[in-house]
Protein backbone atom coordinates (compact mmCIF):
# COMPACT_ATOMS: atom_id res chain seq x y z
CA UNK A 1 0.00 0.00 0.00
CA UNK A 2 2.74 2.33 -0.68
CA UNK A 3 0.83 4.63 -3.00
CA UNK A 4 -1.73 5.65 0.45
CA UNK A 5 -1.81 9.54 -0.13
CA UNK A 6 -4.74 10.18 3.03
CA UNK A 7 -6.58 8.55 5.32
CA UNK A 8 -9.60 8.36 5.98
CA UNK A 9 -11.31 7.76 9.28
CA UNK A 10 -14.51 6.78 11.08
CA UNK A 11 -15.36 8.23 14.32
CA UNK A 12 -17.69 6.80 16.47
CA UNK A 13 -16.13 3.65 18.03
CA UNK A 14 -13.30 4.22 15.78
CA UNK A 15 -11.12 6.97 17.46
CA UNK A 16 -13.62 7.84 19.82
CA UNK A 17 -14.92 5.53 22.54
CA UNK A 18 -19.10 5.64 22.41
CA UNK A 19 -19.68 3.78 25.82
CA UNK A 20 -17.54 6.63 27.80
CA UNK A 21 -21.32 7.51 28.01
CA UNK A 22 -21.93 5.11 30.53
CA UNK A 23 -20.51 7.16 33.51
CA UNK A 24 -23.12 9.58 32.42
CA UNK A 25 -26.02 7.17 32.23
CA UNK A 26 -25.05 5.63 35.92
CA UNK A 27 -25.61 8.68 37.22
CA UNK A 28 -29.20 8.53 36.51
CA UNK A 29 -29.59 4.52 36.71
CA UNK A 30 -26.78 3.09 38.96
CA UNK A 31 -25.35 0.09 37.69
CA UNK A 32 -27.24 0.16 34.48
CA UNK A 33 -24.81 2.63 32.69
CA UNK A 34 -23.23 0.23 30.53
CA UNK A 35 -26.31 -1.63 29.71
CA UNK A 36 -28.10 1.57 28.90
CA UNK A 37 -24.93 2.89 26.61
CA UNK A 38 -25.02 0.00 24.75
CA UNK A 39 -28.81 -0.52 23.93
CA UNK A 40 -28.63 3.14 22.77
CA UNK A 41 -25.51 2.54 20.72
CA UNK A 42 -27.01 -0.80 19.15
CA UNK A 43 -30.34 1.45 18.40
CA UNK A 44 -28.64 4.30 17.03
CA UNK A 45 -27.03 2.19 14.44
CA UNK A 46 -30.07 0.18 13.47
CA UNK A 47 -31.77 3.85 12.69
CA UNK A 48 -29.62 4.98 10.61
CA UNK A 49 -29.75 2.05 8.61
CA UNK A 50 -33.11 1.55 8.83
CA UNK A 51 -33.66 5.80 7.96
CA UNK A 52 -31.72 4.92 4.84
CA UNK A 53 -33.39 2.62 3.73
CA UNK A 54 -36.80 3.77 3.95
CA UNK A 55 -35.15 7.20 2.73
CA UNK A 56 -36.36 9.19 5.57
CA UNK A 57 -33.56 11.08 6.75
CA UNK A 58 -32.97 13.14 10.06
CA UNK A 59 -29.46 13.80 11.10
CA UNK A 60 -27.77 11.84 13.37
CA UNK A 61 -27.99 13.73 16.46
CA UNK A 62 -32.00 12.70 16.21
CA UNK A 63 -31.37 9.16 15.41
CA UNK A 64 -29.13 9.57 18.57
CA UNK A 65 -32.05 11.53 20.76
CA UNK A 66 -34.85 8.49 19.39
CA UNK A 67 -32.53 5.63 20.06
CA UNK A 68 -32.01 7.18 24.12
CA UNK A 69 -36.40 7.48 24.16
CA UNK A 70 -36.49 3.51 22.88
CA UNK A 71 -33.72 2.09 25.47
CA UNK A 72 -35.25 3.99 28.07
CA UNK A 73 -38.67 2.66 27.32
CA UNK A 74 -37.25 -0.96 26.33
CA UNK A 75 -34.98 -1.01 29.37
CA UNK A 76 -37.50 0.73 31.74
CA UNK A 77 -35.57 3.18 32.81
CA UNK A 78 -37.39 6.41 32.77
CA UNK A 79 -35.28 9.33 31.78
CA UNK A 80 -37.13 13.24 31.84
CA UNK A 81 -36.61 15.33 29.07
CA UNK A 82 -33.57 17.16 31.17
CA UNK A 83 -31.80 14.05 31.54
CA UNK A 84 -31.98 12.64 28.13
CA UNK A 85 -30.43 15.99 27.32
CA UNK A 86 -27.67 15.99 29.23
CA UNK A 87 -27.10 12.55 28.45
CA UNK A 88 -27.27 13.73 24.28
CA UNK A 89 -25.12 16.46 25.17
CA UNK A 90 -22.56 13.73 26.79
CA UNK A 91 -22.59 12.08 23.08
CA UNK A 92 -20.65 15.58 21.51
CA UNK A 93 -17.95 15.17 24.11
CA UNK A 94 -16.86 11.44 24.19
CA UNK A 95 -13.66 10.57 24.79
CA UNK A 96 -10.77 9.38 22.33
CA UNK A 97 -9.32 6.35 22.98
CA UNK A 98 -6.24 6.24 24.83
CA UNK A 99 -3.81 5.41 22.50
CA UNK A 100 -5.35 7.82 19.89
CA UNK A 101 -3.77 11.28 20.35
CA UNK A 102 -0.25 9.89 20.13
CA UNK A 103 -1.24 7.70 17.29
CA UNK A 104 -2.48 10.86 15.29
CA UNK A 105 0.16 12.77 15.72
CA UNK A 106 2.48 9.99 14.45
CA UNK A 107 0.63 10.00 11.75
CA UNK A 108 0.14 13.48 11.18
CA UNK A 109 4.18 13.35 10.84
CA UNK A 110 3.90 11.36 7.99
CA UNK A 111 2.92 14.40 6.07
CA UNK A 112 -0.41 12.24 5.03
CA UNK A 113 -3.56 14.76 5.11
CA UNK A 114 -6.09 12.85 7.27
CA UNK A 115 -9.86 13.21 7.43
CA UNK A 116 -12.94 11.79 9.25
CA UNK A 117 -15.79 10.54 7.33
CA UNK A 118 -18.58 10.20 9.78
CA UNK A 119 -22.70 9.80 10.03
CA UNK A 120 -22.32 12.45 12.77
CA UNK A 121 -24.04 15.97 11.74
CA UNK A 122 -21.50 18.01 11.08
CA UNK A 123 -22.19 19.70 14.69
CA UNK A 124 -21.81 16.52 16.06
CA UNK A 125 -18.27 15.60 14.51
CA UNK A 126 -17.27 19.10 15.28
CA UNK A 127 -18.10 19.39 18.78
CA UNK A 128 -16.57 15.55 19.64
CA UNK A 129 -13.09 16.41 17.64
CA UNK A 130 -13.05 20.35 19.59
CA UNK A 131 -14.36 18.66 22.67
CA UNK A 132 -11.47 16.41 22.83
CA UNK A 133 -8.49 19.16 21.24
CA UNK A 134 -7.69 17.03 18.30
CA UNK A 135 -8.86 19.62 15.59
CA UNK A 136 -5.69 20.53 14.55
CA UNK A 137 -4.90 16.81 13.24
CA UNK A 138 -7.61 16.89 10.78
CA UNK A 139 -7.39 18.79 7.19
CA UNK A 140 -11.26 17.18 6.69
CA UNK A 141 -13.77 16.56 8.87
CA UNK A 142 -16.58 15.36 6.27
CA UNK A 143 -20.37 14.26 7.47
CA UNK A 144 -23.18 12.21 5.74
CA UNK A 145 -25.49 15.19 6.11
CA UNK A 146 -24.72 17.02 3.04
CA UNK A 147 -25.82 14.04 0.72
CA UNK A 148 -28.94 13.32 3.31
CA UNK A 149 -27.96 9.52 3.64
CA UNK A 150 -26.25 7.25 5.64
CA UNK A 151 -23.11 4.80 5.83
CA UNK A 152 -22.53 2.50 4.25
CA UNK A 153 -24.11 3.89 1.23
CA UNK A 154 -21.84 4.55 -1.87
CA UNK A 155 -22.73 8.09 -1.42
CA UNK A 156 -21.19 9.07 1.59
CA UNK A 157 -17.47 6.99 0.88
CA UNK A 158 -17.60 9.17 -2.14
CA UNK A 159 -17.21 12.71 -0.36
CA UNK A 160 -14.09 11.95 1.59
CA UNK A 161 -12.89 10.39 -2.43
CA UNK A 162 -14.12 13.90 -3.51
CA UNK A 163 -12.52 16.33 -0.93
CA UNK A 164 -9.35 14.97 -0.93
CA UNK A 165 -9.14 14.97 -4.67
CA UNK A 166 -7.60 11.46 -4.49
CA UNK A 167 -8.54 8.16 -6.20
CA UNK A 168 -10.36 5.87 -3.51
CA UNK A 169 -6.94 3.29 -4.13
CA UNK A 170 -5.19 6.05 -2.91
CA UNK A 171 -7.44 6.56 0.33
CA UNK A 172 -6.63 4.29 3.71
CA UNK A 173 -10.19 3.88 5.03
CA UNK A 174 -9.75 3.20 8.94
CA UNK A 175 -12.99 1.97 11.24
CA UNK A 176 -13.59 -0.47 14.13
CA UNK A 177 -17.02 -1.32 12.61
CA UNK A 178 -17.02 -4.00 10.44
CA UNK A 179 -20.18 -3.21 8.90
CA UNK A 180 -18.30 0.35 7.79
CA UNK A 181 -14.98 -1.39 6.89
CA UNK A 182 -17.14 -3.84 4.79
CA UNK A 183 -18.97 -1.03 2.91
CA UNK A 184 -15.72 1.14 2.59
CA UNK A 185 -13.83 -1.93 0.83
CA UNK A 186 -17.01 -2.79 -1.17
CA UNK A 187 -16.74 0.95 -2.68
CA UNK A 188 -12.67 0.33 -3.34
CA UNK A 189 -11.03 1.82 -0.52
CA UNK A 190 -7.79 0.07 0.94
CA UNK A 191 -9.27 -0.60 4.33
CA UNK A 192 -7.75 -0.95 8.16
CA UNK A 193 -9.81 -2.65 10.64
CA UNK A 194 -9.23 -1.76 14.23
CA UNK A 195 -10.60 -4.90 15.83
CA UNK A 196 -9.83 -3.75 19.71
CA UNK A 197 -12.72 -6.42 21.11
CA UNK A 198 -11.11 -9.22 19.00
CA UNK A 199 -14.59 -9.47 17.21
CA UNK A 200 -15.28 -11.71 13.93
CA UNK A 201 -15.68 -9.43 11.00
CA UNK A 202 -18.80 -9.51 9.18
CA UNK A 203 -19.81 -11.62 6.47
CA UNK A 204 -20.67 -9.74 3.54
CA UNK A 205 -18.62 -10.37 1.04
CA UNK A 206 -15.36 -7.88 1.93
CA UNK A 207 -12.32 -8.18 3.53
CA UNK A 208 -9.68 -5.93 5.67
CA UNK A 209 -7.10 -5.30 3.85
CA UNK A 210 -5.21 -5.22 7.03
CA UNK A 211 -6.49 -5.35 10.77
CA UNK A 212 -4.80 -4.07 13.91
CA UNK A 213 -6.01 -4.01 17.61
CA UNK A 214 -5.37 -0.28 18.11
CA UNK A 215 -4.64 2.78 16.10
CA UNK A 216 -0.86 3.11 17.66
CA UNK A 217 -0.52 -0.36 15.98
CA UNK A 218 -1.73 1.41 12.38
CA UNK A 219 1.23 3.96 13.30
CA UNK A 220 3.70 1.01 13.62
CA UNK A 221 2.64 -0.36 10.02
CA UNK A 222 2.46 3.11 8.41
CA UNK A 223 5.58 3.58 9.24
CA UNK A 224 6.75 0.31 8.35
CA UNK A 225 5.33 0.90 5.11
CA UNK A 226 7.46 3.94 5.05
CA UNK A 227 10.61 2.44 5.61
CA UNK A 228 10.18 -0.65 3.33
CA UNK A 229 12.12 -0.06 0.20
Amino acid sequence: MKNIRGIVFDLYGTLYDVHSVAAACDTYHPGRGREISTVWRQKQLEYTWLRSLMGDYVDFEQATRDALVFTSRQLQLPLDDAARLALCQEYLRIAPYPEVPQALARLQAMQLPLAILSNGSVNSIRSVVAASGLEHCFQHLISADSVQIFKPHDSVYLLAEQQLSCDRSELLFVSSNAWDASGARHFGYPVCWINRAGNAFDELGQSPDHVVQGLDQLADWMEAQQHTV
